[in-house]
């Protein structure tokens, strides 16, 4: 909800189903140290008791800081590189966040994940089951282990980045935000900036969010070459939830 007051605009949210109530002090903890780290971040608003946290009609609520800025409809190769200089900020600010949360849509949940819908897949599109056993079984069996991790984002798509003349103003939705791979929080960004709207793969996109991560944050050799199976993987996890 949009709070609108004498003294500025805030966002409220009411959690209901999506977030786990043990999970929400570690999206508002970081959310809170990135933005008072200078990211732009929502500021979480305490209370007059110091909680982030509160109750509304018996469920767990919280106020967080309005970020101005309007999210990219049609993103540019310009947004995209913005998009990338922005997640390796978000990185970087978070090196020294002390809390961890498990990813639980990590890899080590999609067998478990596609298990449970496995016997209907075809029905989705034929073939479907099989293309994804093939495939799931290669990617977990390569999956890179030790890679630099963190806290990452974990959903950063267009709409949940604003943009104000051209730069980020703002970085939003921290609910599926957990401690994983920065590399794996970059190709689940790549995925979601890099396609258009007929599916296809826009190279320009691709190579100025790489540009920009690594202006900020450079890859070292293991990430370069774990990219192809994170991407396959970040596809994958997609995919399964989405189904």
């Amino acid at each position: 909800f949009m709070l609108e007051t004498t003294g500025g605009k805030y966002v409220l949210t009411v959690f209901e189903r999506r977030a786990a109530r043990e999970d929400l002090p570690y999206f508002l903890g970081l959310m809170a140290h990135l933005a008072g780290n200078g990211f732009p971040a929502p500021a979480p608003i305490t209370a007059n008791n110091g909680a982030m946290l509160g109750k509304i009609s018996g469920k767990p609520a919280a106020v967080v800081s309005f970020l101005e800025g309007d999210w990219p409809r049609d993103p540019s190769a310009a947004n995209a590189h913005e998009a990338g200089r922005a997640l390796a900020q978000l990185h970087l600010t978070a090196a020294d966040f002390p809390m961890t949360r498990r990813n639980t849509l990590g890899a080590d949940t999609w067998r478990a994940l596609y298990d449970a819908f496995a016997p209907s897949a075809d029905s989705v599109e034929a073939g479907l089951g099989a293309e994804i056993e093939q495939r799931l079984s290669g990617i977990l069996v390569q999956w890179p282990k030790d890679l630099p991790s963190g806290a990452i984002h974990a959903d950063l798509f267009p709409d949940n980045m604003f943009l104000k003349n051209g730069t980020v103003s703002g970085v939003i939705d921290y609910y599926f935000a957990c401690t994983d791979a920065f590399a794996y929080d970059l190709a689940i960004t790549l995925h979601a900036w890099c396609f258009d709207k007929n599916n296809r793969w826009l190279a320009n996109h691709s190579a100025g969010m790489l540009a920009g991560y690594q202006s900020v944050r450079p890859l070292n050799a293991a990430e370069h070459a774990a990219l192809p199976i994170l991407l396959q993987g970040a596809a994958m996890r997609f995919l399964l939830t989405r189904l």
